[in-house]
């Protein structure tokens, strides 16, 4: 069975990438100020590591801590991420939404064998900023392009590296007003907004097989946001 690493998986996204992986796959999670009661009470062996991205010292005891569990780890989804405001801790977009993942790849490198993907959870922000929130598009831009030269560096190694980037996304933890719902889905080809399972699919099928010869690529799932 294959080992999967979803990083911020507590809740919204990251939740339900690991619940749908659960099904198939060994799944470790990490979180942080969120507990993952939910996510454990429906899916007790997923293996639940607390641990603060912001920290530098933190991805190499992530990685240890789940190859201790399952003495593998074939798929790396990093999810967790910062949404910090221009006026406020800006820095800590770069710090948890690039320079993180880039520690846990560099720190998981030694187990990842061909065949093994990373997924990165990037944001339509990357192309599209938003207003008040520079720091945090540009991060999600510089993970885009990390995406795609870490795709170039190691696909001679049989590893796959590509980027989901979602639109406007439900957050049942955190609902939205319903008139910025609305604004959303009107800005949005489909008409609604996404919810956490549309982002989910896109990754199962990027871990999978079926995916094997996608590598390099930002994958927009958005409904059509802004077209």
């Amino acid at each position: 069975m294959r080992t999967v690493l979803v990083t911020g998986a507590a809740r919204g996204i990251g939740r339900a990438i690991a619940s749908d992986l659960a099904s198939d796959h060994a799944v470790a999670i990490t979180h942080n100020a969120t507990a993952p009661d939910a996510l454990l009470q429906d899916h007790p062996d997923i293996h639940a590591i607390r641990a603060d991205l912001s920290d530098p010292d933190t991805p190499p005891r992530i990685i240890d801590a789940v190859i201790a569990k399952f003495g593998r780890l074939d798929v790396i989804v990093n999810n967790a991420g910062a949404i910090e405001m221009d006026d406020g801790a800006a820095h800590l977009n770069h710090t948890v939404n690039v320079a993180a993942p880039m520690a846990l790849l560099t720190a998981a490198l030694p187990h990842l064998g061909a065949g093994a993907t990373v997924i990165n959870i990037s944001s339509v922000n990357a192309t599209l900023p938003a207003k008040g929130a520079a720091a945090y598009s540009a991060s999600k831009a510089a993970l885009n392009l990390w995406t795609r030269a870490m795709a170039k560096e190691l696909g001679p190694r049989g590893i796959r590296v590509n980027a989901v980037a979602p639109g406007a996304i439900e957050r049942a933890e955190s609902p939205r007003p319903p008139e910025l719902v609305r604004a959303f889905a009107d800005m949005t080809a489909l008409g609604r907004i996404g919810m956490p399972e549309d982002i989910a699919k896109v990754v199962r099928f990027l871990a999978s097989e079926a995916a094997g010869f996608i590598t390099g690529e930002i994958i927009t799932v958005s409904g059509g946001y802004r077209l």
